[in-house]
């Protein structure tokens, strides 16, 4: 039987803390979300003043990355470049840039999913997220 690494609740507390420090250092209102590999939501954060719809669209771009195992922004590029039929692809709804998938030894561990500010300023959160893991 093969083995995989797996997001424990400590790596979600440091994913969160590191991507809100991120955000506030730069002052983003922001919602923060990390999903495991089959996009089950392990935690979300909105900070103050972040955007009631941003809890919707964060924890959606993540399950997207972890289902997708790529980054969110990929569909995004494929719709805008033509590709409008991929709007009709199932379980997912979050074809914007902003879901960064987690990836430990080959294996997509689950995705970081940002909703707040500009879509390339919703990647760095969650970058910053992901490298508190050390990876």
């Amino acid at each position: 039987m093969n083995t995989k690494p797996v997001l424990s609740a400590e790596d979600v507390k440091k994913i969160l803390a590191a991507a809100e420090a991120h955000a506030v250092q730069n002052k983003w209102a922001v919602t923060i979300s990390v999903v495991d590999d089959g996009g089950h939501l392990l935690g979300m954060l909105r900070l103050d003043g972040a955007a009631p719809i941003s809890a919707h669209i964060s924890p959606s771009k993540a399950k997207t990355a972890a289902l997708g195992r790529r980054e969110s922004r990929v569909y995004e590029e494929m719709i805008n470049t033509g590709r409008v039929s991929f709007l009709s692809a199932p379980l997912i709804d979050g074809m914007l840039e902003g879901g960064v998938p987690i990836t430990v030894d080959g294996h997509v561990v689950g995705a970081v999913g940002v909703s707040g500010v500009k879509s390339t300023e919703d990647v760095l959160i969650a970058q910053a997220g992901i490298a508190a893991l050390g990876l």
